[in-house]
């Protein structure tokens, strides 16, 4: 059976929370891959609106293992509360399967993060400040602190030991701010340990014996495509890759197993944080598209910017992750506009392009080249078809995928479970 990656296709906030929901009733397993909690998901269902950060989304489903991959670096203290704030709404958490293989961050993590941040002033990147990017950099340096290290007291020492001898001399002497006790975060972070106990597992095995007995295995990237490490518009990017190969390293599960890879994208395009954004509306439209869009942080409340959508984008992230299927969301919010303008192509040094600059100084001073399309009034949330969109949403729609690169399976016309048009089966 396959296993089918799930991953925003633009800057992230796509909506990849209410897909996930979405197909949590056809799949057995739902894999956070990568990321920590500078990330979120909005799922609602009924009347209920649930915020996610670590957990992934299929936590919500009764008949779903939501597992968390060894390519999530978990903050302790953030996961367990999110653990008990959705036990006191009755959602039961007990299915949860935490890799061991997964790292931590630390308090010094958070703090380098949100000093450093500081520092940058204008060049600042735009993080959230929770220790994502610090911890992925020890990862890589070899100094991180697992998951698997909190039942082992001697070797947790010694790795807070080595890692505070050189943050604390960071932190004193070129922040010029108070170094943390080494004995502190060992007392905090072994009080996790048998709380933490009965959710750890080798995952990656869990995963790939589910699949031999014909499972069905989500795996649900954070962020977005063009946040990505690698593929992203560096250095403005997250410390991780959302994109479909960041799915087979975060969760253990090779690529030869994956057998769909749906991307998420809007009907329009938001971005958080810092840099390039050809398409970013800085008047009426974009403050209209914020509003009743209500695009704010799900982690961190901030505006997020909007812009129109970004046709090069879409085909950049088809290209990048193989992407079989989109899944269009708040085609809902762009109801009321007389037109609606796309990008198709820039116009960089006065020459027209129809993908992404391999220049990054290119795709700062990218001008879009628009299309504009008429635009509807009626009211489209109860559409459940597109025969039952008015003539203009489904031009609209039928136009995206004509220039995105990959065919549209679905569409949201509404933040609701129930609200959305399924075009093809994203599953089977």
């Amino acid at each position: 059976m396959p296993a089918i990656v799930l991953l925003g296709a633009q800057w992230g906030d796509e909506g990849k929370g209410k897909a996930t929901d979405l197909l949590s009733g056809s799949v057995d397993y739902v894999v956070r891959y990568q990321g920590g909690n500078n990330a979120g998901h909005t799922v609602v269902i009924g009347d209920q609106k649930y915020a996610l950060h670590l957990l992934p989304s299929g936590i919500l489903s009764p008949n779903v293992v939501p597992v968390i991959g060894n390519g999530v670096v978990i903050d302790p203290a953030v996961l367990l509360e999110e653990i008990e704030g959705l036990r006191l709404r009755g959602i039961d958490t007990s299915k949860l399967v935490i890799s061991a293989n997964a790292h931590l961050i630390t308090p010094y993590h958070r703090a380098i993060d949100k000093i450093s941040e500081r520092f940058l002033g204008k060049a600042k990147i735009g993080t959230t400040g929770r220790g994502i990017g610090p911890a992925y950099a020890d990862k890589i340096n070899r100094i991180g602190i697992r998951v698997q290290d909190l039942f082992d007291p001697h070797i947790l020492q010694q790795k807070v030991e080595s890692a505070l001898g050189d943050k604390n001399q960071i932190l004193v002497k070129v922040f010029n701010r108070k170094g943390i006790e080494v004995e502190a975060v060992i007392e905090e972070y072994l009080g996790y340990a048998e709380i933490l106990r009965p959710f750890i597992a080798d995952t990656s095995l869990l995963l790939n014996n589910a699949l031999d007995l014909g499972k069905v295995v989500l795996l649900e990237g954070s962020q977005g495509t063009l946040l990505d490490v690698d593929h992203g518009t560096y250095p403005f990017v997250t410390s991780s890759n959302p994109t479909a190969g960041g799915a087979c390293a975060g969760s253990g599960i090779g690529p030869t197993r994956v057998t769909r890879v749906i991307g998420i994208v809007k009907a329009y395009t938001t971005r958080v944080g810092s840099g390039p954004f050809p398409t970013e509306l800085l008047d009426d439209d974009g403050e209209k598209l914020r509003m009743i869009g209500h695009e704010y942080g799900v982690t961190t409340g901030r505006n997020r910017r909007c812009g129109w959508f970004d046709a090069p984008v879409a085909r950049y992230a088809t290209r990048i992750n193989g992407l079989t299927d989109f899944f269009l969301t708040k085609l809902d919010i762009l109801t009321g506009w007389k037109e609606i303008p796309v990008c198709v192509a820039y116009e960089v040094d006065g020459k027209r392009i129809e993908e992404l600059p391999t220049n990054q100084t290119d795709f700062h001073h990218a001008k879009p080249i628009y299309e504009k399309l008429p635009g509807w009034s009626e009211d489209i949330s109860k559409a459940r078809s597109l025969d039952d969109l008015p003539k203009n949403a489904r031009a609209y729609v039928e136009f995206l995928e004509k220039v995105s690169g990959a065919r549209i399976s679905a569409i949201g016309v509404g933040a609701g479970r129930e609200e959305t048009i399924a075009v093809r089966d994203l599953v089977s």
